[in-house]
């Protein structure tokens, strides 16, 4: 899994592609549940989480 902001998430879902060769699945992070998790490529607070 890749957390990632708004502007990297084209890049997260690439790499995903990449390594796995399948289509990822994208989820938004809920803003109410609190989590402070940062952006895997930058410092912003990460919107989405992309996996397989």
């Amino acid at each position: 899994m890749i957390y990632c902001c708004k502007e990297h998430v084209e890049l997260a879902l690439d790499i995903i592609v990449d390594e796995y060769e399948i289509a990822p699945v994208l989820e938004k992070i809920k803003t109410e549940d609190g989590l402070s998790t940062t952006c895997e490529y930058c410092k912003n607070p990460a919107a989405y989480i992309v996996g397989n």
